[in-house]
């Protein structure tokens, strides 16, 4: 694949912020209390699980992506590694993730702003938040990292604002309430009130709160300097998932009982203003919008990316694949966002927290075949490169390897059969499914047709 005409705006900073981006949601913020809701205090542990997986996949793209640093890039490994059919479906089901997940977060942030200013309904400020994100997506791609860069800045203060005030509160420094210890933690039915095996309940949706740290694989085609930026993206991701999830929900179940959480409002507010930090707490719809709109940004990011390389490896039109005078692929983003309005205008008509929490459900799916199709591709690239004696040559090992490997392909299917017994998330597991299969089944018909064709030809 020739990679000269994509334009690598994007320096170090930008790559570790845009990952964050896609991680740090309205889906952590809003999603966060579905998990609490049903796993309880053992949430924490569902965080610590899914942080771990996190961290077996992005190990498995750093060694992909350095050796081999392109635009859309884990679509094109499934294809070198794997199989054209495989990588067809994942990349085509990655593309759904964020055309499903994307007008999920706009709709968050025009429910947010109708909240500021009823006189305009949601649907419109959703559409107008479209329009922000596909405006800084045909940008230079170094004013796009830029962007996403002060959008996450605003979420990581905050978390950190929010995870320092909530220490406070649990040593009883601040309020009336003295000092908390473990008794919000342990009260209310204990660590585990609804058993362990809620955990695995809620790992579709922490798995889903995670989504978003693959892009910077995506990204790789636009870095400046790849082999440098991404191992150190990737070494981040450690601190990231403890500082920006672990001490944040374990600080959050500190101070609020874990049955007062719900999909219906933030419950990071929620638990300031049960202390009496009613500014705080109105602050975090502030927050959440701009998680919205990050999210969003970095998202259709990732779907433009992967419907690239789909066109650059003839699995999607060949228009798609053509990039502006400013090094992007412009057309792929127009597509990307028109299919999001789409969504946005079927999902105004019921926009509910059982609708939200499906939505997030069928990205869940489709985003763990995405990284179980990661984790397959490096697998068998390294045993390839060990078979041919040439693994002294990777410039980036994924550490204990095959062990990482493998724990990080099956975690996840785990997830996946859990999810499909699972009555809240059965629908949206039958849902993914299509998502996954008709493309491939549409590669596997095309290509027997043009080999078909090229016998007749040739006879």
């Amino acid at each position: 694949m020739n990679e000269s005409k994509m334009n690598r705006g994007l320096k170090n900073r930008h790559l570790q912020l845009i990952s964050l981006g896609g991680v740090i949601g309205s889906g952590y913020f809003l999603g966060t209390g579905y998990v609490l809701e049903k796993a309880g205090p053992a949430a924490v542990i569902a965080y610590l699980l899914g942080g771990l997986i996190v961290l077996c996949v992005m190990l498995c793209l750093a060694e992909l992506a350095v050796e081999k640093p392109i635009s859309g890039s884990f679509v094109t490994y499934a294809r070198e590694h794997i199989s054209p059919t495989w990588a067809c479906g994942v990349g085509w089901s990655y593309w759904a993730t964020w055309v499903a997940y994307v007008p999920s977060e706009m709709i968050a942030a025009g429910i947010i702003m109708n909240g500021f200013i009823p006189e305009i309904s949601q649907l419109w400020w959703a559409v107008f938040f479209g329009l922000l994100v596909t405006i800084i997506n045909l940008f230079h791609v170094d004013k796009f990292g830029e962007c996403e860069s002060w959008l996450s800045l605003v979420k990581i203060v905050a978390l950190l604002a929010f995870s320092a005030v909530a220490a406070l509160i649990c040593l009883g420094a601040i309020g009336s309430q003295g000092t908390l210890g473990a008794s919000v933690l342990l009260g209310s039915g204990g660590f585990a009130p609804n058993g362990y095996w809620a955990i695995g309940l809620t790992m579709v949706i922490i798995l889903v709160n995670f989504q978003g740290t693959e892009i910077i694989g995506l990204a790789a085609g636009e870095c400046e300097k790849p082999e440098e930026s991404i191992p150190i993206a990737v070494r981040n991701v450690t601190w990231r998932i403890i500082a920006l999830y672990i001490i944040p929900i374990t600080l959050l179940v500190s101070i609020l009982p874990w049955d007062r959480a719900s999909l219906e409002e933030s419950v990071f507010a929620a638990a300031m203003v049960q202390y009496g930090f009613t500014k705080f707490g109105a602050l975090f719809a502030f927050v959440i919008l701009t998680a919205a709109i990050s999210c969003s940004n970095s998202g259709l990011y990732g779907a433009a990316r992967a419907l690239y390389a789909l066109a650059k490896l003839d699995m999607a039109p060949r228009p798609f694949a053509e990039l502006s005078r400013k090094g992007v692929p412009s057309k792929a983003i127009l597509i990307s966002i028109c299919a999001c309005w789409a969504v946005i205008l079927l999902y105004s008509f019921d926009p509910n927290s059982a609708a939200y929490t499906y939505l997030l459900a069928v990205s869940g799916f489709t985003g763990a075949i995405a990284w179980i199709s990661i984790c397959w591709s490096q697998y068998r690239s390294r045993r390839r490169m060990i078979a041919q004696g040439r693994e002294g040559e990777l410039r980036y090992k994924t550490p204990f390897f095959p062990y990482v490997t493998i724990f990080g392909i099956w975690a996840q299917v785990v997830c996946l059969v859990v999810m499909a017994f699972t009555p809240d998330l059965r629908e949206a597991f039958c849902a993914g499914i299509p998502l996954l299969v008709l493309p491939m089944v549409w590669y596997r018909v095309r290509a027997r047709y043009r080999k078909a064709m090229a016998t007749r030809v040739v006879h």
